[in-house]
């Protein structure tokens, strides 16, 4: 049986144990397209073998920068890392000069793109880079397909240099860099090794309730993010089927298509699938309108275990199949876990989907941690809502004297590639400062309370913790995105991003004289009563110095594109307090 310490071992675990005649899945022309454990393999190998005819050598750097999570990003990854190269993998949204930083600092030599977009965006670099070909998975005309790496590497009998290469690979080799988004400054090029990697993979697996042979996963989120590319590798291990979404908007489709039981998720997805189905219950009329309302006020109440009782559980039942069973219907019907990641899930969602019976095990972690620190487990008493969990079986957890939470384990990354001061500044010995606050309950779970950068303080010496308001606001259907300022000022208050389809919906409910546009809604009087009415139940949860005051309403959606948001739909506070400078010193003009 093949030993897994190196990241390449985990197709051929899948060969031995479970050899699946779809172990990767892609639709391409409307049609879902099955990859074999075997043709996985088959395809990696071809392609290590172009790779040494074309030269690359032990450490080279290849990147890969791939818009949707697609077969060929995984064929690649092995491809390049059981030659000793590493996978430099670069977020498909940020800048061109993003990209001729990133590849200009991990000295990448090849480049894999997925289609046209994005290998315009790096043709327009390449001359700038270190860069001596690129291969594009879509057919582009200017560009060179990577099928032809495989005829380049169709020559079996060279299948004995790729074997020496990969002996040759230690478990403490780097087998990564993930250039982190980033709220500020240039991305940081975070090393992990073959070991960060699989040992975090062998001891999150059991967490994941996965059935050999039967369970179906649905994957969205980006392969270039550790989160996602670490579930893939623990679904090769167990020896479920992947299929791959074709785009984050058609998820609803494509669960309808392949109906998955797992899938993972970041709150903001959460939070627009509830907008969506909370808006669509508004419009019921009747028996069926009180009967929705209903199932959602049970939801909020929701207790894991049976600790509401035995009536909550047969009202919660009947809640099920007349309510909550049409929601898991819009996502397949069989879909019962969701894992989330990457930023705090408000305890409310949680509640209400898991109420549901698709159940969400809220995790934490960081690129620099490989990433799984702790998750959450239905069985064996592993879950608490408003908690992240129990740290997994060889990851330390401690919470230093100011609250920050410190990580120990063989997840700890290598550090930030060619930076040993920033490396040195989050490291005391073995233990990486994660900058996040936290606690540690009477029951061993983890609780994040806070981003230790993004606390201030107003003028008068008060403390405030952003991350909590925005999460409580964030309950409103009406608001998209919010995020608390007042750092140095006498006061907190707020920008907020409404949920425009919401009010839109929410006009024509009420029959309001509002234009519909943009500029309408944020203009209008009664739009803005009605979101001081959500800052005034929001506001009572909280002591007086933390109370919103004053807000503004931004004119934009905040997005990646529009440089609002990391890729991981993280804020860039910076960014959102320079680009609505004009509202934050409206806010504070007396």
């Amino acid at each position: 049986m093949t030993k897994i310490t190196r990241l390449f071992d985990f197709p051929y675990y899948q060969l031995e144990q479970h050899n699946l005649s779809a172990a990767l899945v892609s639709k391409k022309n409307g049609e879902w397209v099955k990859t074999s454990t075997q043709e996985y393999i088959d395809k990696a190998n071809a392609l290590s073998r172009a790779l040494l005819k074309l030269g690359v050598k032990k450490d080279d750097k290849i990147a890969v920068i791939s818009t949707t999570n697609r077969t060929e990003w995984c064929i690649v990854d092995i491809g390049v890392l059981q030659i000793g190269a590493q996978n430099i993998p670069i977020y498909p949204t940020i800048s061109s000069d993003d990209y001729a930083y990133v590849l200009n600092h991990s000295e990448a030599t090849y480049c894999f793109v997925s289609d046209q977009e994005v290998y315009d965006k790096v043709a327009k670099v390449k001359a700038d880079t270190n860069l001596k070909e690129v291969y594009s998975f879509d057919k582009l005309i200017e560009c060179k397909n990577y099928t032809e790496l495989f005829d380049l590497g169709k020559d079996t009998s060279t299948q004995s240099d790729v074997e020496k290469r990969k002996a040759e690979v230690q478990e403490e080799d780097l087998a990564t860099i993930i250039y982190t988004s980033g709220t500020t400054g240039k991305p940081k090029g975070v090393m992990l090794t073959h070991h960060n990697i699989v040992q975090n993979i062998l001891t999150s697996l059991p967490r994941l309730p996965l059935m050999e042979g039967t369970t179906r996963v649905l994957s969205f989120l980006p392969l270039c993010h550790i989160f996602e590319r670490v579930l893939i590798y623990i679904y090769q291990h167990a020896g479920v089927s992947v299929y791959f979404a074709e785009s984050i908007e058609t998820i609803g489709a494509n669960a309808q298509d392949i109906k998955p039981n797992l899938m993972s998720v970041v709150p903001r997805l959460l939070e627009k699938v509830f907008n969506k189905i909370y808006a669509k219950g508004s419009e019921l009329t009747g028996v069926k309108k009180s009967l929705f309302f209903w199932a959602i006020k049970l939801g909020e109440r929701y207790e894991p275990y049976g600790v509401n009782g035995w009536w909550y559980e047969f009202q919660l039942k009947i809640a099920r199949k007349l309510i909550f069973s049409k929601w898991q219907a819009a996502l397949g019907g069989k879909l019962h876990t969701m894992v989330s990641g990457s930023a705090a899930l408000h305890p409310r969602l949680s509640r209400i989907f898991c109420a549901s019976g698709m159940m969400i095990m809220e995790g934490y972690g960081l690129t620099e941690t490989s990433p799984v620190v702790s998750v959450g487990m239905h069985a064996n008493q592993l879950f608490k809502i408003g908690t992240v969990g129990k740290p997994i079986s060889n990851v330390e957890v401690k919470i230093a004297e100011d609250g920050e939470i410190l990580i120990k384990g063989p997840n700890v990354m290598k550090g930030y590639y060619k930076d040993p001061e920033r490396t040195a500044s989050v490291m005391s010995g073995d233990y990486f400062h994660t900058g996040d606050k936290g606690e540690i309950d009477a029951d061993g779970f983890l609780k994040i309370t806070g981003r230790k950068k993004e606390m201030f303080k107003t003028s008068g010496g008060k403390y405030i913790i952003p991350i909590l308001i925005e999460n409580e606001l964030k309950e409103s259907n009406f608001i998209e995105q919010v995020m608390v300022i007042g750092e140095n000022q006498k006061m907190p208050a707020a920008l907020i991003q409404l949920n425009f389809e919401f009010i839109q919906e929410w006009i024509d409910r009420k029959n309001y004289d509002i234009n519909k546009d943009t500029e309408s809604i944020i203009t209008s009087s009664l739009v803005k009563e009605r979101i001081h009415k959500e800052i005034d139940r929001c506001n009572k949860r909280f002591g007086k110095w933390e109370q919103i005051k004053r807000f503004e309403l931004t004119p934009d959606v905040w997005s990646i594109d529009g440089g609002h948001l990391t890729p991981t739909m993280k804020m860039k506070r910076s960014v959102i307090i320079k680009h609505y400078n004009a509202l934050v010193q409206n806010i504070y003009a007396d």
